[in-house]
């Protein structure tokens, strides 16, 4: 609800391609803080000066906002796509 709000505020939600841009940008960006915590990639400026937790947490919501944003478009029940994706691992695991 408040994602909602927050967007019909700015305007409104952006198209179906732009909002999988910024779904793409934002796990591209939480990747590379994963990358450089793993050592795949070097350090930056930005990584050196913040602790991993904190820029993992900030990717991380940067992503999910995304991700929320691009569903509520959709008119698409989180809770309830949520719920059927963890029966649908329950059952796989058995």
């Amino acid at each position: 609800m408040q994602v909602d709000r927050f967007i019909r505020d700015q305007g409104g939600y952006w198209d179906i391609p732009w909002l999988l841009a910024a779904i793409t940008e934002e796990l591209g960006e939480l990747s590379r803080v994963l990358q450089v915590y793993t050592g795949i990639r070097k350090n930056s400026n930005t990584i050196l000066n913040n602790s991993f937790r904190e820029l993992v947490e900030e990717e991380t919501g940067d992503l999910l906002f995304a991700l929320i944003c691009l569903t509520n478009f959709l008119d698409i029940d989180l809770e309830i796509a949520v719920i059927n994706t963890l029966k649908k691992y329950k059952s796989r695991d058995i």
